[in-house]
């Protein structure tokens, strides 16, 4: 499609198919990205994929089925293939309406199965939780999973690192030093980290006029200024086509009552991650942003029932996610498969109606 016109092809298409889509059903658009030499109206095309698809997704969502939008950029039609396979799978049931940009960089030899076999993994707050789930989701792909978490959670960070086969790894990521001794200590233990995963981080909600200056500066130094520090220490220990991701929160996209120093910081490394993968890009380093939304565990759980209930049903599939819907995002990302999506904030939602 490169005319506005021929948008009624699309029309015609799912008007006919859209009623038998059936329960967690799929629906992909793949359409060619647009570079600069394009008409203005190929972007006006391209952008009403993307209207289109966010709204299909809210539309089909009640019944488990998700869409997304495959842009994929001249050359990189092979990359694409591991983005499809993805989003076919159960391990995508969580997420829908995205637009997913797949560019043409260089494709390892895939196998598909243990993809990270003998990869070098960090995740941060490894502990318990979402972090949990992704060392688990990492192992289980082959990774030797690093499971790095406060003090306070020694015990809970050496039972992960147990169960997986891991190594724990022990410090305060608030500490200005604790980046170059994470990475002194694997450059000892390793020699390298494959995968690194800034999972850690913190809430502390306060409405702006009641937050004190102490509670503004905590969250933006664990949330922002640590992965900063931490990804300078180690970036020279990743090597070439290793990957990098972060995960935001819907609330740095959108923003959200009581959380100015939250949202803030949770888009601040949204930023910071969109630059380092252009940064980083011609050494096959991927950087991605995973943006989750109302999530059920342990912390959600202490939410007022009613409000996590009104949480849950604030989106297009209706219901929240599961620490193990971000752990298989995260874990594709992390993977050799994925070396096309470079840059990507992605939102893990279940399509909330709240935010772009």
């Amino acid at each position: 499609i490169e005319h506005t016109d021929q948008l009624i092809e699309l029309y015609g298409f799912f008007h006919e198919w859209v009623g038998r889509i059936r329960s967690h059903g799929r629906a992909l658009v793949l359409a060619r990205a647009c570079d600069a030499g394009d008409s203005p109206m190929q972007f006006a095309v391209v952008a009403a994929l993307s209207g289109f698809v966010r709204s299909l997704a809210k539309e089909i969502g009640r019944k488990g089925a998700t869409a997304h939008l495959i842009q994929v950029d001249n050359g990189a039609e092979r990359n694409a293939e591991a983005v499809v396979r993805f989003l076919a799978s159960r391990r995508s049931a969580f997420l829908t309406g995205q637009i997913w940009h797949v560019t043409p960089a260089s494709l390892v030899p895939q196998r598909y199965v243990r993809e990270l076999e003998g990869k070098i993994t960090l995740v941060t707050g490894a502990a318990r939780g979402i972090g949990e789930a992704i060392a688990h989701r990492l192992a289980q792909e082959g990774a030797a999973v690093v499971a790095l978490d406060r003090p306070e959670a020694r015990d809970d960070a050496a039972r992960v690192a147990d169960q997986l086969g891991g190594y724990p790894l022990i410090a305060d990521l608030a500490d200005p030093n604790a980046g170059t001794q994470i990475a002194a200590e694997l450059k000892q233990r390793f020699g390298r980290v494959d995968v690194v995963v800034h999972n850690a981080g913190i809430i502390r909600d306060r409405t702006l006029g009641k937050m004190n200056e102490d509670v503004w500066k905590i969250v933006m130094n664990v949330n922002l200024a640590a992965i900063d520090r931490l990804h300078t220490a180690l970036e020279p220990m990743i090597p070439d086509g290793g990957r990098i991701v972060a995960l935001s929160s819907v609330a740095g996209i959108a923003g959200n009552f009581g959380q100015t120093n939250y949202a803030a910081s949770k888009s601040g490394l949204i930023g910071y991650l969109t630059a380092q993968a252009r940064r980083l890009a011609e050494r096959g380093i991927t950087a991605n942003i995973v943006a989750p939304g109302f999530i059920d565990t342990a912390l959600t759980r202490t939410i007022p029932l009613a409000n996590r209930e009104a949480a849950r049903r604030m989106s297009a599939l209706g219901q929240g996610g599961l620490p193990e819907d971000i752990a298989n995002l995260i874990t594709f990302l992390s993977s050799p498969s994925a070396a096309g999506l470079n840059g990507q904030v992605l939102r893990a939602c279940g399509g909330m109606f709240i935010g772009a």
